[in-house]
């Protein structure tokens, strides 16, 4: 790096600033994840990182188009201004957020509000990343120590970030965010010398008006008073609930009149889209109210009906629907496991007076924890395990969860739960036969038939189909319907298949599959001898069994048929994949457009002169970060149970981590030499080859641990791989500062185009090719990056000086690649 100012240093002001805006700037980018996954689709809180790596860019290159405005002797002015700005839109912009009524569907309106709501989130992105590349650029005695408190302060965001949103509501903690980045502006205005008159002052008094408006709206949050609250969701008008409740993976509203006596139930959503029940219940199973008697001859209790006296395990508890079937048909025992405590505590605690207090029930226990993770770890077993219709509207309405992983559905999860099981006992699971837009095809219980084979395949099953029987419920007012598939690890006898055919007939249920009869010929190939792969082939859309290593059970869309996406698009299956196709191409034009051609146009042709392997090293080294930081965090969200813990564990390791092997590599760099560099780029191809070898058995061997310990075990794979992974920019950056004229800006540009490129090439060949393709790529494309650097052709001259690089802008920020 290569200042103008020979004598500008960074103060301790400069470090509290940068390390208080990126805390608040990765706070910023996790909020909106969670707001997106409230306010759209689940698959719309992947692009949060490409906006965020967008904004940031285009803030960097602001600053590198227009040196003349931000002058080294206005620096800490310019940096108390921009993060003052930045602090101050947060809160402006997400009010502006919540007005615009988005509707995530595929049409002009729709596409127009998607992209008036993503402008109005990354404006602040572009203020936070005109203040980083100040910090790493204009300071370059300094910079690997600044860009270690930038990546520390970012790592601790995400920690801070699910502290706050367990105790207050979301949009409470972005305008909070908001403060802490006003604060940062504060520290930077100690910086200011007194031609800035009231800097201190100014940024003061945002701190305390921004974190007051926070800690107000918290406190109105509480009695429903809140002014600052989701306005839109899917398009249509939220409303005030009768309860509210956020935390760090969801939102759990109530609604109904518990007072009414006449009331039978309240309703329960998470996210705004999967519902589920309250149940009013008087402690007896001996009640006859019209709403029990449904619930009893509801179709997801198929498994009751075949074994009596039994021990069951909930997944997935809710509103305690499912508990509460146990204990109408009289079971021995019933487990609930639910990984959301705060629908525990609105279920026995805020209405257990209304739901009868289940929890109270000798017969019931609830159980904290991720349901495969603690089955793992348990030697209890079971007469019954029942999943019923987790993730519900949310995986139907457009496909909410399409593109998001789901550790409940894969062929490792299932053999666990079928290993948990007695023997005779049943794996009961409850998706939806017919959806709406699906075309009359059944692809959720093909895909979950589809599932069962393969798991009982790989358990040594010779006929899987024998070992399962499927029915379809009456159809549903809103035209779709129900299916429960039951499987067991040894053949259901007669007496089990006869007694559900006479429960069909009597409650009117229709035979989707038995070990004698099929309702298409669809459902009796999946469940032939060979295994599922004759029925997969029979149907366009992807019914192929998941795995943990692609992990996305409600991803119906066949990479052979995406020539069809654009013309079917009311297709469900499509829908979430046009999405997908759109935003990436939004990404990739604005990356183009606002990145790599200002920049093409901002530098002198004679200046790429032998520059070649510099821009393919950076291209590498941006692409392969975030490969392997999207891999991974897609990894990590089935190892321990939700995309959310997935996200911040792994954003906190890798920022954390990286920042330290950015300090690790001053050494390296104050020697400018050549095979130093290469030493340590060729480590890091090293210590990615193992992390991809080893992790996958250990992550294996530890799934049975508790969310803690698995959070633990993630942070320690991690390490190495993050400190390693944060050296290459800079041992780069310091490389080509050494040759006269170096076009250092753009090789930045390109590293960061490239960066806003892979969140989106990651998540796309996780898709379709799996989420250990998306990893090894990004080793092939360090691999690129270490060839080239071979190529570079040592300094013939002492490092560039500014007379050297007269006519080239100042080079902008480091990205965290």
């Amino acid at each position: 790096m290569v200042s103008t100012v020979a004598g500008l240093r960074a103060r301790a002001g400069t470090y509290g600033g940068v390390f208080m805006v990126t805390l608040a700037t990765l706070m910023y980018e996790i909020a909106l994840t969670r707001i997106f996954s409230v306010t759209m689709w689940y698959h719309f809180a992947f692009g949060v990182i490409s906006l965020a790596l967008f904004g940031m860019t285009a803030g960097a290159l602001i600053v590198h188009l227009h040196p003349d405005r931000f002058p080294d002797d206005a620096v800490a002015a310019r940096l108390w201004l921009f993060s003052l700005l930045f602090g101050v839109s947060i809160p402006v912009c997400f009010i502006v957020q919540l007005f615009i009524p988005v509707n995530p569907k595929v049409s002009p309106g729709g596409i127009f509000s998607v992209v008036v709501t993503c402008v109005a989130v990354s404006i602040p992105f572009v203020f936070s990343g005109v203040v980083v590349c100040l910090v790493l650029t204009r300071f370059p005695a300094r910079v690997n120590r600044l860009y270690a408190a930038d990546l520390i302060g970012a790592a601790l965001g995400c920690v801070l970030f699910v502290f706050l949103v367990g105790h207050v509501d979301a949009p409470s903690v972005v305008v909070a965010t908001g403060a802490l980045a006003t604060l940062g502006a504060l520290f930077f205005a100690f910086d200011v010398d007194l031609a800035v008159r009231g800097a201190k002052l100014a940024a003061a008094v945002c701190v305390v008006l921004i974190g007051g408006l926070a800690i107000g709206n918290a406190a109105l949050h509480s009695s429903n008073h809140d002014p600052l609250r989701i306005r839109y969701v899917k398009g249509s008008a939220d409303h005030r609930h009768l309860y509210e409740k956020w935390n760090a993976f969801s939102r759990v509203t109530v609604d109904g009149t518990p007072q009414d006596p006449a009331t039978p139930t309240l309703g329960m959503v998470i996210d705004s889209t999967a519902g589920t029940g309250l149940y009013r219940y008087t402690g007896s199973a001996s009640g006859t109210s019209k709403v029990l008697t449904d619930l009893r001859d509801d179709v997801t209790n198929l498994a009751h009906h075949v074994r009596r006296n039994a021990d069951v395990l909930v997944i997935g508890v809710g509103g305690g629907r499912d508990i509460l079937s146990a204990l109408l048909y009289d079971q021995h025992s019933v487990k609930g496991v639910e990984i959301n405590k705060d629908i525990l505590h609105v279920t026995n605690g805020v209405y257990g007076d209304f739901t009868g207090h289940l929890d109270r029930d000798p017969r019931v226990s609830f159980v904290n924890d991720e349901a495969r993770a603690y089955l793992t770890r348990t030697s209890a077993k079971y007469d019954i395990i029942q999943i019923s219709l987790i993730d519900t509207w949310a995986a139907t309405s457009s496909g909410a969860f399409a593109l998001s992983e789901n550790s409940l559905y894969t062929t490792h999860a299932w053999k666990i739960f079928l290993d948990r099981l007695e023997p005779g006992g049943i794996l009961s699971v409850t998706r939806w036969y017919h959806r709406p837009l699906d075309e009359g095809r059944p692809l959720e219980m093909y895909r979950t038939t589809s599932l069962a084979a393969q798991a009982l395949k790989e358990r040594g099953v010779e006929d899987p189909r024998s070992h399962i029987a499927m029915y379809e419920g009456p159809p549903l007012q809103f035209n779709a319907s129900l299916g429960t598939l039951l499987v067991s690890p040894q053949p259901l006898p007669k007496s089990s298949l006869s007694t559900l055919q006479d429960v069909a007939d009597r409650l009117h249920f229709r035979v989707g599959l038995t070990p004698t009869r099929a309702s298409d010929h669809v459902f009796a190939d999946l469940t032939g001898p060979g295994g599922p792969h004759k029925g997969i082939a029979e149907v366009s859309a992807d019914i192929s069994p998941p795995t943990d290593n692609r992990p996305f059970f409600f991803q119906m869309a066949d990479i052979g048929s995406l020539g069809d996406v654009f013309s079917s698009s009311g297709d469900q299956v499509f829908q979430p994949v046009l999405v997908l196709a759109v935003l990436s191409l939004t990404v990739l034009v604005l990356t183009g457009a606002f990145i790599l051609f200002p920049l093409l146009r901002s530098t002198r042709r004679a200046a790429h002169r032998g520059m070649g392997p510099f821009y393919v090293y950076f291209a590498g080294i941006g692409l392969a970060f975030l490969l392997v930081e999207v891999s991974q965090l897609q990894r990590l969200a089935v190892f321990l149970g939700h995309p959310t813990y997935g996200l911040t564990v792994v954003l906190f390791s890798v920022l954390l981590f990286s920042g330290i092997g950015s300090m690790l590599t001053e050494r390296i760099a104050a020697r400018s030499e050549l095979r130093h560099s290469l030493v340590a780029v060729g480590s890091l191809l090293a210590v990615v080859i193992a992390f991809g070898l080893v992790s996958p058995h250990v992550l294996r061997a530890t799934e049975h641990m508790t969310t803690p310990a698995r959070i633990g075990v993630a942070v320690a794979l991690l390490a190495p791989l993050s400190l390693m992974m944060g050296m290459p920019f800079a041992l780069g950056m310091r490389l080509a500062a050494t040759r006269p004229g170096a076009t250092t800006a753009f090789m930045w540009g390109i590293n960061g185009a490239m960066s806003v490129c892979g969140s989106v090439f990651g998540l796309v060949l996780a898709l379709f090719f799996g989420i250990s393709t998306a990893f090894w790529v990004g080793l092939l494309a360090y691999a690129v990056a270490f060839g080239a650097m071979t190529r570079m052709t040592p300094p013939r001259s002492e490092p560039a000086t500014v007379a050297s690089l007269a006519g080239e802008p100042e080079p902008v920020a480091v990205p965290a690649s």
